[in-house]
């Protein structure tokens, strides 16, 4: 499946992951990479950098933690590609975001004692 224009409100809505994932949301207009690695994630995220286009990126977990070059340039940066984690459709109830660490870090072991994910 080869990827397809998204807009949400002005911006492209790009979605990476496993094939179930990427081709739900391709129903609702995203731009879906189903089944993609690091090096899909690398690509996708240099192109959108150099169109210019303001992108709303959501990676499954195991690719939205890797340590590509663009993955890490574009989170540090910010500006007009958003790139964010989703939990994978297998295991929802297992997810933990990144930012989890960083709270407890901040706030303590016991910061989110009691949330559920």
């Amino acid at each position: 499946m080869s990827a397809t224009p998204g807009s949400a409100a002005g911006a492209r809505l790009v979605v990476l992951g496993s094939a179930s994932l990427a081709e739900g949301f391709s129903l609702i207009g995203a731009e879906g990479y189903p089944d993609a690695d690091q090096a899909t994630v690398e690509q996708v995220l240099a192109d959108l950098w150099a169109s210019g286009d303001a992108a709303l990126v959501l990676l499954e977990g195991h690719l939205a933690r890797g340590e590509g070059e663009w993955l890490r340039r574009l989170r540090n940066e910010g500006g007009h590609i958003v790139v964010t984690e989703l939990p994978p459709l297998s295991a929802p109830n297992d997810y933990a975001p990144a930012v989890d660490d960083v709270v407890r870090t901040v706030l303590g072991a016991d910061a989110l004692k009691g949330v559920t994910n």
